[in-house]
C-alpha cells in the first residue's frame, strides 16, 4: 500500500516537472528557473526529474550536471529536515568556525555535507553567510546563531530535536 502510495506521488511530481519545464521553456536560460522550481518541490535534484529535463529541453545531461554543480544553491542529495550552515570564510574560520563544524559533526554522527540517519538534519559549510560581525555564524534554515563555542553546540541542537511548545 504505501509503495503504490509512493509511486504515486512520484508521478505526481515528474507530471509537475512537465508543466514546470513548459512554464519557462521559451525563455531565454530557462535551465536555472527550471531547476530551481525542481529543487523546491523535491529538495534536491533527482536524476530521474533531469532525465526529464534533457529530454524535453533538448539539453545533454553533462550540460544539467554542469549548471547544477557550478552553483552550491543547487544540490544532486536529498538535504534534511534542517540544514545547517557553517561559515567558513576568513572572519568565522579565525574565530573558530572549524572548532563550531567538528562539534556539530560531532553530535550529529555525520560528516560535513552529510545528513543523519533520521532525515533531520544537514550539516554544510559554506563560504560566508554575510555576519561577519558576528563570526562564527551558523544558519539554522532562517535562523542566524552568531558568536558561537562549540560548547553550546549540544544546547543548540537539543533545541532544535524538541518539538514545539514542549520542554
Amino acid at each position: 500500500m504505501e509503495e503504490t502510495f509512493h509511486c504515486a506521488k512520484d508521478e505526481e511530481r515528474l507530471q509537475r516537472v512537465g508543466e514546470i519545464i513548459d512554464q519557462f521553456r521559451l525563455l531565454p536560460g530557462a535551465l536555472i528557473p527550471v531547476l530551481h522550481e525542481i529543487q523546491d518541490l523535491y529538495g534536491y535534484l533527482p536524476e530521474e526529474a533531469l532525465q526529464v529535463v534533457s529530454r524535453e529541453l533538448g539539453l545533454s545531461m553533462a550540460e544539467i550536471y554542469g549548471v547544477a554543480t557550478f552553483y552550491s544553491f543547487f544540490s544532486l542529495e536529498p538535504k534534511g529536515e534542517h540544514v545547517i550552515r557553517v561559515c567558513m570564510g576568513t572572519a568565522c574560520y579565525i574565530k573558530g568556525a572549524q572548532g563550531v563544524l567538528d562539534r556539530l559533526s560531532q553530535e550529529l554522527n555525520v560528516p560535513v555535507q552529510g545528513t543523519t540517519a533520521d532525515g533531520k538534519f544537514t550539516l554544510d559549510a559554506t563560504r560566508c553567510l554575510g555576519a561577519c560581525g558576528l563570526a562564527p555564524v551558523m544558519t539554522i534554515g532562517e535562523k542566524v546563531h552568531g558568536r558561537l563555542t562549540p560548547n553550546e553546540i549540544p544546547k543548540i541542537l537539543k533545541q532544535m530535536r524538541t518539538p514545539a511548545g514542549t520542554h
